[in-house]
């Protein structure tokens, strides 16, 4: 909460204005469980040729793509790559240098008091005041956005009910996640804008965060997600979109950007790397390292003799398995570096801030 009033304070200087939020057409109601809306036909965010610069450095270099309201959408890419300088165009705290976006049919930097009041927002490593209880914090955020709500129902819906009354310092990370989740729906929003919401999460947390996520495209919201999860953005979205130096590299479904880029599928034996001797006369393309073989299959047909192969060969062999890249596999291909101990120099004028 600390961060988003300091950006609302910053965006308002920018602008010099100084008048409170102005309540959109969601605010005032009251919010209610299983509420939906139907996917929308025309997009709810669009997003065509945007820029953004700072001197010669092109933070965000000319992306155009479109979000509808009851899909996820992933944006993916390594630190710098220009992802939350994207998010804050959107969201309508920082201007852009060139292009076209609009959020709902608005321009949220123009028309920034009815775009907040229509999407939700939760910024990377949310955080809010320790000795409020979640309940205190949803009845203090309907206040500020002058919305009716039943916080019950609102923290039943992130599955909150039994820590309603409990200070926001005892909750665990999954549970301050949640929070966050809560009171972006204050408002009933139309887009939800979420930043990393699973970093530092256990496992069993991350799934519960998921079922939220698939409970907001249920009712017809657009999430537009960022996370460094690969596994979770293919679980999730209904799209993708890989961003790097400021470029989109590719959009699509997780599976139809697997299908593209992947490596065709592998059979994987554990066993005996003299093993890849066996299988050469067999024309496929075969890798070996750690103990295990891996053989492109050109079609299922492959398969079988592969199999053969092997039992034929009186080497020693555990196990096998088919093996199929996952979105991870693409990404780090496509990118070309780990978020961690990334090298490389970009190119220059082509750096994202």
């Amino acid at each position: 909460m600390i961060r988003l009033a300091f950006d609302l304070y910053q965006r308002r200087q920018e602008r010099k204005q100084s008048s409170s939020v102005t309540p959109g057409p969601n605010s005032g109601a009251t919010s209610t469980e299983g509420s939906t809306r139907a996917p929308s036909a025309t997009p709810v965010i669009e997003v065509s040729h945007l820029q953004k610069s700072y001197g010669k450095v092109h933070a965000v270099n000319d992306i155009s793509f479109d979000i509808h309201g009851g899909e996820v959408f992933s944006f993916l890419g390594p630190n710098g790559a220009g992802k939350s300088t994207t998010v804050e165009i959107l969201e309508g705290l920082r201007d852009r240098t060139g292009g076209e976006v609009r959020v709902l049919g608005l321009d949220p930097w123009s028309h920034f008091d009815q775009v907040k009041a229509r999407i939700g927002v939760i910024p990377q490593d949310f955080h809010f005041f320790p000795k409020l209880t979640p309940r205190e914090a949803i009845r203090l955020y309907a206040r500020l956005f002058k919305a009716r709500v039943d916080p019950d129902e609102l923290l039943a819906r992130v599955e909150l009910t039994d820590k309603a009354d409990d200070y926001y310092d005892t909750l665990s990370g999954g549970q301050h996640q949640k929070v966050g989740v809560a009171l972006s729906l204050v408002n009933d929003p139309e887009v939800c804008f979420l930043d990393e919401p699973t970093t530092g999460l256990d496992p069993r947390a991350r799934r519960s965060i998921w079922a939220v996520i698939r409970r907001l495209r249920s009712e017809g919201r657009a999430v537009f997600l960022t996370t460094h999860y690969l596994e979770e953005a293919q679980q999730l979205s209904d799209r993708i979109g890989i961003l790097n130096f400021g470029k989109i590299i590719t959009t699509g479904s997780p599976s139809a950007i697997i299908t593209e880029f992947g490596r065709p599928e592998r059979i994987r034996i554990v066993g005996d790397p003299s093993i890849a001797g066996q299988l050469k006369p067999l024309g496929l393309s075969i890798t070996q390292a750690d103990g295990e073989v891996e053989v492109e299959l050109r079609s299922k047909n492959d398969a079988l003799p592969i199999l053969q192969t092997v039992s034929a060969s009186g080497l020693r062999w555990e196990s096998f398995s088919t093996v199929n890249d996952s979105l991870e596999d693409v990404f780090i291909r496509l990118v070309g570096r780990l978020e961690d101990g990334a090298s490389g120099t970009p190119p220059v004028g082509e750096v994202a801030a």
